[in-house]
Order: C-alpha cells, then structure tokens, then sequence
C-alpha cells in the first residue's frame, strides 16, 4: 500500500466525522436567543419557538429576518397546548428559515401589539447571526 492511500483513509474518517458532527437543524427557543450571536452553517435549519399569546393583543413582529443569509420556509405557525382547554391560554409562535449563504445579518423580533406603533414593545430579541 502506497503512502496515499495510507493517507487517504483516515482523512476521509476525519471529513465525515466532521460532517456528522455538526447539527443539520437547528432549534432555537426564547432563553437560548440570548447567547447571540448565533454562528450558523450554510445548508442548516433554523426553527425559532416563542411563547405567545395572541388573545391578548400581543404578537411576535419580524422585523428583520437576517434576508441576505435566511430563507423563510413558511409563515409563522402558532400553536397552543391539547390540554390547556381554555380559551385564551397561551401558546406557542414558530419560525423556520434554511441558511442559504454565507454572510452576517440580524434577527430583530418584537412582542408587541401592532397597532401600538408608539408604545415600547414588551420584548425585544435582536441577534446578530453570522454564517460561515
């Protein structure tokens, strides 16, 4: 066996437990938003999960969804517990974006009523997100 090939099968173990190694998807919920930025790989999932509770008046506004690097794969989808039962109980607001190229942006979300355009909003996240 020549030098080559001797050298050839151990790095190619080392690229696939590379590959392997590293998540396809990846979820995000409000705590976690708070370790930003975020560091993403082109080709990822990315969902986003925030309590929400629209009954109230309050919704997750996006206001910036990182465009040059994050692809929308839908619109927002809320969802409540089976067993909350009651009306008006809060549930859950979800995202999903595909990483689609390498650059920086920044996810800019706000917990607020949309009509109060002068009011602060109750939350804010706003995390810069860098993909290599």
């Amino acid at each position: 066996m020549n030098l080559a090939n001797r050298l050839l099968l151990p790095a190619a173990i080392v690229l696939l437990a590379a590959c392997s190694s590293q998540p396809s998807s990846v979820i995000v919920q409000e705590k976690q938003l708070g370790s930003c930025p975020m560091q993403l790989r082109k080709g990822q999932t990315v969902t986003i999960t925030l309590p929400s509770n629209p009954t109230t008046g309050f919704r997750w506004i996006v206001a910036d969804a990182a465009p040059g690097v994050l692809r929308s794969l839908g619109p927002e989808v809320y969802t409540t517990p089976e067993d909350a039962g009651l009306v008006g109980s809060a549930g859950k607001s979800t995202w999903r974006y595909e990483v689609y190229q390498k650059g920086d942006g920044r996810l800019l979300m706000q917990y607020r009523r949309p009509w109060e355009v002068e009011v602060a909003p109750a939350k804010v996240i706003d995390c810069p997100i860098s993909v290599r």
